[in-house]
């Protein structure tokens, strides 16, 4: 291989440095510039090549690092556009991801003119459903080269033969680790015996338990693998503390106190469960703080409202269950607060990926009552980090 500035071989992996080291077509190049990205990110850097090659992948990128754009940029590459049908088949675990997938590959995607279909909700065609209550929402097209979807809406498409996956060349399954779960393991399965057998297979996470690994032997073809360590999945940029209280009520006093110390503009906080969610958000507005709320109890339109609001600054702090963990890109955050720890060690790098997106600096706070301590301990063990006590300056880090 010659020696190059845009191009180098790391163990194996050719790594590149700038977007035109990919060889691009001009359409995809003017996209990338245009949606605001100049170079790619680790995870764009190393994980396009191998797949715009024709290998399977296993890609483990952390929430904010750009694998969205990994595989929206290789799915744009891959396509003929003269071709029109079903080329290149995501699946998203929730309605929320596969909708911001589906916008970011349309915005990246604007000048090729490949066409993007988004298939979620329960309606099948117009008219039909909840999933046409409202005109925001694009009518399906089948024969669209890229079809993004969440797993029960794909299967009953494909059971009614309305989409068909003959040409399907790339599969990619987002939240590979949620994906490959009980919960969506059997509709998964299905849809994988619909796809050609040679169809190339695409896995990303922010985290890949040994089990899920297991798993793909039995379904991928020497796949190249971009996994870190668990101690790397920590992000770069986020500084973890914790702040030990007494129960709930002190939970809440301490929270009050951070928001009335710091002048961050917005933040989220993450609970485990709906029940709390909603209990925690009279308890703020008692208190006058604009508060959003966001669970798994709201639908797909309501949900995009409410992201839309807080985006939009209409509330200073978005409360939220593990429903928004995933992937959801909101840029302007700086701080997270787990007022519950989560009781699995896989859901917290997910919430605090939603502070420092792409590099930028963030908090993340953890309110850790006596049962909790121990949760936060297996945290750290399986992260191989150390989640600090809360400074008294801690406000100078946000």
């Amino acid at each position: 291989m010659t020696e190059s500035t845009e191009i180098e071989e790391t163990q194996g992996l050719i790594e590149v440095q700038t977007f035109e080291a990919l060889n691009l077509s001009e359409p995809i190049l003017k996209g990338i510039y245009s949606y605001g990205w100049d170079k790619p990110s680790a995870i764009q850097s190393k994980a396009i090549h191998p797949i715009l090659k024709g290998n399977d992948i296993i890609a483990q990128a952390q929430s904010g690092t750009g694998k969205t754009g990994t595989f929206s940029i290789s799915s744009l590459s891959i396509v003929d556009p003269k071709l029109h049908s079903p080329q290149v088949l995501m699946l998203s675990p929730v309605k929320d991801l596969a909708n911001q997938t589906y916008k970011i590959i349309r915005e990246l995607g604007k000048h090729t003119g490949i066409k993007v279909s988004l298939l979620i909700g329960t309606g099948l065609g117009k008219g039909e459903g909840r999933f046409k209550e409202r005109e925001d929402v694009p009518d399906p097209d089948f024969k669209a080269q890229i079809i993004v979807g969440t797993p029960g809406r794909i299967s009953e498409s494909l059971r009614k033969k309305r989409l068909y996956m003959k040409n399907v060349k790339l599969f990619i399954l987002d939240e590979a680790d949620e994906m490959l779960s009980k919960g969506f393991k059997e509709q998964v399965q299905n849809i994988f015996s619909y796809l050609p057998e040679n169809c190339q297979i695409a896995l990303f996470s922010a985290t890949m338990p040994m089990e899920i690994l297991q798993m793909t032997k039995e379904f991928m073809r020497n796949p190249v693998r971009i996994l870190v360590k668990a101690e790397d999945l920590t992000l770069e940029g986020i500084s973890q503390f914790f702040v030990s209280v007494h129960n709930e009520e002190q939970k809440f006093e301490v929270l009050t106190d951070i928001y009335d110390t710091i002048s961050v503009t917005q933040g989220i906080i993450f609970v485990n469960s709906k029940q709390k969610a909603i209990q925690l958000k009279e308890l703020l507005e008692k208190r006058n703080y604009t508060v959003g709320l966001i669970h798994g109890g709201y639908n797909q339109y309501e949900r995009n409202d409410i992201i839309a609001d807080f985006k939009d600054g209409k509330s200073r702090i978005l409360i939220a269950t593990d429903i928004l963990s995933r992937g959801i890109d909101i840029q302007q955050i700086s701080l997270v607060i787990n007022y519950d720890v989560p009781y699995k060690v896989e859901p917290y790098i997910h919430r605090i990926g939603r502070s420092g997106r792409f590099g930028r600096k963030g908090v993340a706070i953890n309110l850790v009552t006596e049962d909790d301590a121990q949760n936060l301990k297996k945290i750290e063990r399986f992260y191989e980090t150390t989640i600090e006590p809360l400074p008294m300056n801690f406000m100078n880090l946000i």
